[in-house]
């Protein structure tokens, strides 16, 4: 599904898909209202749309209240944002709310392709120029992980929080109290700008991390 309120943009990119095959488009939407609307009667894989579209009466919603709205009435709905957008808390946020891709609107279609085909297999995907404008912000050379702001500690329950043990087994293996792991992770995740589970993997994924957990574990 594909929502836009520009009409030249979503004429781009269902050409774009149609051309490239393998996607099915079944529907586009031109304001948050409308996109509600249609995903209320039309079931979709993957959402892909843009942050910050206009109501009917003109006014500019929230992208973010409109993707909380949407997770919340669609969580299978795996989300692609599409934004202008490069103030970095924002786009934390963003990630934040369970997106699972991201890419800026200056990006190809080629790359929006890519994104669409990772979020179907249940992949994370953010483009280059947001990783770049994150590590900017938080002082990231672009390719070093922001992982080394973590604690030794903190980094170690990430990791093996990434690979799919829970609190109450990290705790057990490293044999520490699972009130003391639950405070590691949640001091790590505030150092890496997520406030939730969603957020994190999104974050671990879009950086490369959790390949990364899996090769160091």
């Amino acid at each position: 599904m594909l929502a836009d309120d520009h009409p030249f943009v979503l004429l781009g990119i269902r050409a774009t898909l149609v051309a490239l095959g393998g996607f099915a488009i079944v529907g586009e939407a031109t304001s948050p209202s409308s996109l509600v609307q249609l995903m209320e009667k039309t079931p979709c894989d993957v959402l892909v749309t843009d942050l910050t579209m206009p109501n009917a009466s003109g006014d500019a919603d929230d992208g973010l209240r409109l993707i909380r709205r949407v997770r919340m009435g669609w969580p299978e709905v795996r989300i692609v944002v599409l934004t202008s957008l490069t103030n970095a808390a924002i786009l934390r946020s963003i990630m934040s709310d369970g997106v699972i891709g991201m890419l800026n609107k200056s990006e190809s279609m080629d790359e929006l392709a890519s994104a669409i085909r990772a979020a179907g297999a249940g992949r994370s995907y953010v483009s280059k120029s947001i990783l770049l404008t994150l590590a900017q912000a938080s002082g990231d050379p672009p390719g070093m992980s922001p992982m080394r702001h973590l604690s030794p500690r903190q980094a170690e329950v990430i990791r093996m929080f990434v690979r799919g043990k829970s609190i109450s087994e990290i705790a057990r293996d490293l044999g520490r109290d699972v009130r003391t792991v639950s405070r590691q992770k949640r001091d790590a995740m505030a150092k890496l700008g997520v406030s939730n589970d969603p957020g994190l993997f999104a974050f671990v994924r879009a950086y490369g991390l959790v390949q990364k957990a899996i090769q160091d574990g």
